[in-house]
């Protein structure tokens, strides 16, 4: 994000010096602007040029290049923009340079000025915004990398409650007493004892049948009276 931030200044202060350098002087007093486009591919002469189909021409195109760059998020439209100034900016300078037969740099007006300065100085802001700005890929792919780092991540389905709303678990944002707070004691499960020997399920060999015992509901005898051994005679 800062990068981009970082980058799109830059390109945009750039962007600014390419488009003010036609309106300054650039060869022996004549701005910029009164370079026609035309001249630059078929050779400089003395023709004035109007300001739209001046050198200014390709220096507003670039300018809106980098405004749709920065909007963009495009590194690859601001580059493309300062290699529109640079470009027509070292066209002009060949184009001067045979026209006059040499280049001269002078503090009293002659020569090379200062208009060429801004724009190629505009042109190099614009590489350097290009290059400082992160662009609309790295962006996705830091959202994707921490989507990816939080999906890695374990996460707890129920948070602890505190302690004074101990009823509130698990969280059914329904009223009531919770089932992990029942004030009833558990019941207790009946210790194992073994396999029942009268369930015939259970049993693993067979037992001896036996007869009925006393109080017993088949037991044909009597518990009360018992039957007494007959007198002998």
């Amino acid at each position: 994000m800062i990068r981009n931030i970082l980058g799109s200044l830059v390109a945009l202060a750039g962007a600014a010096s390419a488009v003010l350098s036609p309106f300054r002087d650039w060869y022996d007093g004549r701005a910029g602007q009164d370079y026609r486009v035309r001249d630059l591919f078929g050779g400089i002469t003395a023709t004035e040029s109007g300001v739209l189909v001046s050198i200014l021409l390709p220096f507003l195109f670039a300018a809106l290049l980098v405004i749709a760059g920065v909007v963009l998020r495009s590194r690859i439209a601001v580059a493309l923009a300062g290699l529109v100034v640079l470009g027509f900016t070292i066209l002009w300078m060949v184009r001067q340079g045979q026209a006059e037969g040499a280049f001269t740099v002078g503090g009293d007006g002659a020569g090379l000025q200062v208009g060429v300065a801004n724009a190629l100085a505009g042109g190099v802001l614009m590489l350097i915004g290009a290059l400082l700005m992160s662009g609309r890929g790295a962006g996705a792919r830091s959202q994707a990398r921490a989507r990816a780092r939080r999906e890695r991540e374990p996460v707890e389905p129920y948070a602890a409650p505190p302690a004074d709303q101990v009823d509130t678990w698990p969280p059914t944002q329904e009223p009531g007493m919770s089932t992990h707070t029942s004030p009833w004691p558990e019941p207790e499960v009946d210790p194992y004892t073994g396999p029942d020997p009268h369930d015939p399920r259970t049993r693993s060999y067979p037992q001896a049948e036996r007869g009925p015992e006393p109080g017993d509901p088949g037991d044909p005898r009597d518990p009360v009276h018992p039957p007494h051994r007959p007198p002998e005679r």
